[in-house]
This record gives structure tokens, sequence and C-alpha cells, in this order.
């Protein structure tokens, strides 16, 4: 989950569920802080105050006392550092804590993490958690197919529909490997981001 998701009710819904329906032991819990405004800059707020704000109010939103994974949502370009291997060289020569995982943007069909990052954090020991690993549905649906989703998000939209074309080759791909196999594409999708990654992040809109 994250603060910035729908104003901190995510995280609210989260720590309820842990608490009516599983054993915090057996969870493991991960939610995101967002970078200083431009309000917190101007106050004074350094990004080390700015963070504990954060995860003092993300602790109360979930009813606990402990997270098991912190993750930066997006860079605080007003820091003095800007890339992730920098940032874990500073983390060494300082003592701070280094970062361990990076959610990326990358699925069957947007792979621009290959470039670069899955080559560091497989030099590095970092793990990638990529968002978006059914490209926002595109990957878990037949070509034709539809859904209010793919209809409505405008934002995935931006994402995806200028690739539209080529997208569906490999969309149209996986929908064969799924008919042939007897899965769903969803099942071909994650299969092969499971070969990339340690864990991909999946949402679910039903059982």
């Amino acid at each position: 989950t994250a603060i910035g998701y729908q104003s901190g009710t995510s995280e609210q819904y989260l720590g309820r569920a842990l608490r009516d329906f599983a054993r915090r032991e057996d969870m493991v819990v991960a939610t995101k802080f967002l970078p200083r405004t431009q309000d917190e800059i101007a106050a004074g707020v350094t990004g080390q105050q700015h963070i504990e704000q954060m995860i003092n109010t993300s602790l109360k939103n979930l009813g606990l006392d402990y997270v098991d994974l912190y993750i930066y949502h997006m860079w605080d370009y007003e820091t003095p550092l800007y890339h992730l291997d920098k940032a874990n060289a500073l983390g060494e020569r300082e003592g701070f804590a280094k970062f361990i995982s990076v959610q990326g943007h990358y699925n069957l069909i947007f792979r621009e993490e290959e470039r670069e990052m899955a080559r560091l954090c497989a030099e590095d020991n970092i793990a990638m958690t990529p968002y978006s690993s059914l490209a926002s549905g595109r990957l878990s649906r037949h070509p034709g197919e539809t859904s209010r989703r793919l209809e409505e998000d405008s934002y995935a939209k931006l994402k995806y529909d200028a690739t539209e074309e080529q997208d569906n080759v490999i969309i149209g791909r996986v929908a064969e490997l799924a008919d042939r196999h007897r899965v769903t594409m969803t099942e071909i999708s994650l299969a092969w981001l499971l070969t990339k990654v340690t864990a991909p992040v999946v949402g679910a809109t039903r059982m």
C-alpha cells in the first residue's frame, strides 16, 4: 500500500484487514512514502524529518508499530542524489540504510528496466518488485476483449495507448500460449515475470 493511495484510507483498510483476518507475524507489510512538498522545503523540513513524519502517519493509519518494507514512491529531486547506485554508494560510505528493493514499471510489454536497472539489481542483490505486472489488465485479456478499467483508466491509457499496435503482437502471443497450455493469460504473463524478478506486485479486482 502507500500513504498516497486514497489519502491514506488504503493503509487504513489494510490495517483493518490485518487485525480482522490475519496474524501480523505471518504477514509482510510494505507501504510507500512521497517526497517532500514545496511547502515543506520552503519551511526547512529536512528529508529525514519528512520521512519520520511519513512513517509515523502510515503506522497510525495501519494500526501497526512497524512495517517490513518501506518504499520511496518517487525521488525527491531537491535532495542532492539522483540515481540508485549513487544512493547506495553514499549509504555505504556514510553508514546509512541502503535501498534493498526497487518497484519499477516492468512487464512483458514494457521492458525498459532491462536496459540498466535489472543488471544493476542483479549485481548489487537488490530485489525487483515491479508494479503494473499485467500492464493494467492488458496482459490478462485476449485481443478484442475489454473491461471497465481498460475503457476508463486514463493513467493506463497514457502509459500504453501509444504503443498499442506493437503491444498487441505480444499480447496475441500470450493468448496463444495460454490457449495451448490451457491456462490463463495472467498465468503466462506472471510466469514470465517470475523468471526475471523477485516478486511482482499484482492487484486483484475480484476473486
